[in-house]
């Protein structure tokens, strides 16, 4: 009869570490795709481009951009509401962070302008970052259909595993962000060093061009004065 107890606790052990498990899994597919998006584009010269982003009323929407190329590094940026009033507008700009709360429900515009500049186009990076619209598509669903047993399993609540793996996944999404933000940040000064390297080079074999000339006229020169071609009678 002890044998079989024994049996029967090291299965209902074994068990309990498989539904816990069974959760975790399951608890992977609650975290849907993202609602933030990334793009990095080329915005020709003397042109301007829009993209649209959707948003529900009472979210919160932040938007970060960077020129990482181009002459000058500067664009026109404007973000439109849904009822086309002009939310936030810099002219001129590298770089910016805007957060628009609370937002409408709708399509915003977010517009870059190069318009200014009549030959040099620029490439352009800029991220968007949604909050309060359900970037966890699905996910209260799913735990909602998920009951805690009678007790304790393995002293951790089904809460507790939920908020731990919440703030998991927001930190892992930061992160990711950061990261991107900071290769955005190298790709521009990447491109900098290298516009002044170009700069620097050109310039330099200019100046020894110059200066070879100065100093082949010189020789020229001097020896002329002393190329005396008249004839001496005697």
């Amino acid at each position: 009869m002890e044998l079989v107890r024994g049996r029967g606790g090291s299965g209902g052990r074994l068990f309990a570490v498989a539904v816990l498990f069974g959760w975790c899994f399951g608890s992977v597919r609650c975290f849907g795709q993202s609602q933030d998006s990334e793009f990095t584009f080329l915005l020709p010269a003397g042109r301007s481009e829009c993209f649209f982003q959707t948003a529900i009323k009472n979210g919160t929407m932040e938007v970060e951009y960077q020129v990482i190329a181009g002459a000058g590094m500067d664009v026109d940026f404007t973000i439109l509401s849904p009822e086309g009033i002009q939310v936030i507008m810099e002219a001129r700009r590298s770089d910016g962070v805007h957060v628009v709360e609370p937002t409408e429900e709708g399509d915003y515009q977010i517009c870059f302008d190069n318009s200014f500049s009549r030959f040099s186009e620029k490439m352009v990076f800029f991220e968007i970052i949604i909050e309060g619209q359900g970037g966890d598509v699905g996910g209260d669903e799913e735990w909602a259909g998920l009951e805690e047993p009678d007790g304790s399993l393995l002293e951790y609540k089904l809460e507790d595993i939920r908020e731990s793996m919440d703030s998991l996944h927001r930190r892992l999404e930061r992160s990711r962000q950061m990261q991107t933000v900071l290769r955005a940040f190298e790709a521009r000064d990447r491109n900098l060093l290298e516009d002044n390297l170009w700069r620097v080079s050109f310039w330099s074999c200019a100046s020894v061009l110059v200066m070879l000339c100065v100093a082949f006229t010189q020789v020229y020169t001097v020896r002329k004065l002393f190329d005396d071609k008249r004839r001496v009678c005697t």
